[in-house]
C-alpha cells in the first residue's frame, strides 16, 4: 500500500508534505475538516487519530504515524540519501533534534494564541512580542547560512518553513528580522515546496 498524509491545507502537516516531495516518495493525500474532524471522503478522522489533529500518515504497512517531527524524521530516515536528516547517534542529528523540538516548542505552540478569536488583543500583543524574540534568535542563527544546518537543507527547514508561514495569517511583521523573510523566499522558490504549496491550494 501506498503511504497516505492526512493534512489540512497550510496547517502544520505542510512539513511532511515537503519532506514526502523532497524525499521522493509515493504517496496519497487526504484533506482533513479540523472542525468537524471529517476527512474529505466523509470518513471520521478521529478514528485515524484519535487525537484529531493533523498530520497522520498511514505508512506502507498500515501503521499510522502522528506528530510532525516525528514523521519527518522517519521520512528523512527512510532516505539517507537525500541528506533531510544527518545520520542518528551523530552530533548532528542532535542539533536537528534540538531545532525541530525548539521550533515546536517555542514557535508552534506560540503561534497558538494569536489563532484563537477568544483571546484578548492585550494578550496577542504580548505574544507577538514574545514571539518577535524568538524569530530574532533565528534569524541570528541563519546568519550567513542558506538553512539552519548550513549547506543542506533538512527537515528543519521544512517545519520552520510551515511554521513562519503562519505570520501573514496572524498580523505578524516579520520584515525587522531580514535574515527570515529571505530564508523563507529561499525556501518557497525550491520547486518541490512550490509543489506542495500547489497541492494544498496555497500558490494560483
Amino acid at each position: 500500500m501506498t503511504m497516505k498524509l492526512y493534512y489540512s491545507p497550510g496547517a502544520c502537516s505542510l512539513s511532511p508534505h515537503i519532506v514526502l516531495n523532497e524525499g521522493g516518495f509515493s504517496f496519497g493525500m487526504e484533506k482533513v475538516d479540523l472542525v468537524s474532524k471529517k476527512t474529505e471522503s466523509g470518513a471520521d478522522f478521529t478514528a485515524i487519530n484519535p487525537k484529531g489533529y493533523v498530520p497522520a500518515l498511514v505508512l506502507n504497512d498500515g501503521q499510522v504515524l502522528t506528530e510532525g517531527p516525528a514523521i519527518i524524521q522517519y521520512l528523512a530516515d527512510s532516505v539517507p540519501e537525500k541528506k533531510l536528516i544527518p545520520a542518528a547517534g551523530s552530533m548532528e542529528r542532535y542539533r536537528v533534534m534540538e531545532w525541530l523540538n525548539f521550533i515546536s516548542t517555542e514557535l508552534h505552540k506560540g503561534f497558538g494564541p494569536l489563532f484563537n478569536a477568544n483571546a484578548p488583543d492585550e494578550w496577542k500583543t504580548v505574544v507577538k512580542a514574545q514571539l518577535l524574540t524568538r524569530i530574532n534568535y533565528v534569524g541570528q542563527q541563519l546568519e550567513g547560512k542558506n538553512w539552519l544546518m548550513g549547506t543542506d537543507f533538512t527537515v528543519a527547514d521544512a517545519y520552520l518553513f510551515t511554521v513562519l508561514s503562519w505570520a501573514n495569517h496572524v498580523g505578524l511583521d516579520l520584515t525587522s528580522v531580514p535574515q527570515i523573510t529571505g530564508y523563507l523566499k529561499r525556501v518557497a522558490s525550491r520547486p518541490l515546496v512550490q509543489t506542495a504549496l500547489k497541492a494544498e491550494g496555497l500558490l494560483d
